[in-house]
């Protein structure tokens, strides 16, 4: 697991290996993640968007930007957690992602960016 904290709001990521798939007659290696965003700080803040950029060691950088995580735009009060969970296919066993989320202060009214660090997909099968 790796975490950071950015402006009071804690990011954990937790990958798993879920698993090889054959799509279009080639092998794709399918990873987990869950994050848990925990907000420290002594304001209520929202998530309204994210910034992801997937690395597989067979591919180009892939960039994916979205309103939300998957389908939400979570509130949290000081104290407060939200964790989903979501995944990723690489052409390669081995990859990572990190990224930020775009967060508005509602005590502010300041948009800030809570980054997402770095965290590695490996296939256990494919590690020495």
């Amino acid at each position: 697991m790796v975490t950071q904290i950015t402006r009071g709001i804690k990011i954990s990521v937790h990958t798993s290996f879920e698993g090889t798939y054959f799509k279009n007659y080639k092998i794709h290696f399918a990873f987990s993640y869950e994050i848990t965003i925990e907000n420290s700080s002594k304001d209520s803040v929202q998530l309204v968007s994210r910034h992801w950029e997937i690395f597989d060691s067979l591919n180009e950088l892939e960039i994916v930007d979205g309103e939300g995580v998957i389908g939400k735009k979570p509130v949290l009060k000081p104290g407060e957690k939200h964790t989903y969970s979501s995944g990723c296919l690489l052409s390669s066993p081995f990859g990572a992602m990190k990224g930020y989320f775009n967060m508005v202060n509602f005590t502010t009214t300041r948009n800030f960016r809570v980054i997402v660090p770095n965290f590695r997909l490996s296939a256990p099968f494919a590690l020495n």
